[in-house]
């Protein structure tokens, strides 16, 4: 290897975090062309994990690192259902949530090198009324720096709970929501006002009444979407779901 590659090669490894995929742009920020990564990695230099997209040979991806990547491409990614609930600690008793839940404002595929490593699925959710690239109460994971976008709890629950009668069975929605008793209910409120599903808000407040939890007396029925004065009716593998205003 030439002195000039080898300083080069050199400084791209200090400059990069382990764990980390790097875009083509990411590696051209760094010095290196797209020509020359694609030299390196007939080389072995790099490991190439789709096109444009690559990582350090024997590296162990990041899921974090990995998240932060793809949230650049798809907009509103985020960490949301029952993956943010686990996250922050609300899980069901013994529950093994081995599927990652990811929610996004547009149509995507996750990548198959993403997959392949954690296993994950996409939900496409426009459940708030709210700016596509900067969801509403989702943040970076316990507020560190470049932690990815993970939903609040306040959220992520209203998220599973919109799931309920397409693919998420109501009972353990309804074992989710017991576990909630200390959300903010000042936030709750907020979302459950910029909610576009009736279904999601009404649930919402007949699980909190139905479970007694502390955050549902002081949610005021009359100042939230409730929808008509028509009961919400729902037939799935559950059975029958009604839902009254």
């Amino acid at each position: 290897m030439a002195t000039t590659e080898r300083t080069k090669l050199n400084y791209l490894y200090r400059q990069w975090a382990p764990g980390t995929p790097l875009t083509s742009e990411d590696l051209a920020a760094l010095g290196v062309s797209a020509d020359l990564a694609v030299h390196y990695a007939r080389a072995g230099w790099l490991s190439r994990l789709a096109r444009g997209v690559y990582h350090r040979p024997n590296d162990t991806l990041d899921l974090h690192a990995c998240l932060i990547l793809m949230q650049r491409s798809t907009e509103g990614l985020h960490v949301g259902g029952k993956s943010a609930l686990d996250w922050y600690g609300v899980r069901q008793y013994l529950s093994q949530h081995s599927i990652l839940h990811l929610y996004g404002w547009t149509t995507a595929r996750l990548p198959d090198w993403f997959t392949e490593r954690f296993p994950a699925e996409y939900h496409r959710k426009r459940l708030f009324d709210e700016p596509p690239a900067d969801p509403l109460y989702a943040g970076p994971f316990e507020k560190r720096n470049g932690a990815p976008l993970v939903s609040t709890p306040e959220r992520a629950l209203l998220e599973v709970l919109s799931e309920v009668g397409v693919r998420q069975p109501l009972q353990e929605a309804r074992e989710l929501a017991e576990s909630t008793y200390g959300l903010r209910a000042d936030v709750l409120r907020e979302l459950l006002q910029r909610c576009t599903s009736v279904k999601t808000v009404r649930l919402c407040l007949q699980l909190g009444r139905e479970l007694a939890l502390p955050w549902a007396t002081k949610l005021d029925a009359a100042q939230l979407p409730t929808g008509s004065a028509r009961a919400w009716v729902s037939r799935s593998a559950d059975g029958l779901l009604v839902l009254k205003p």
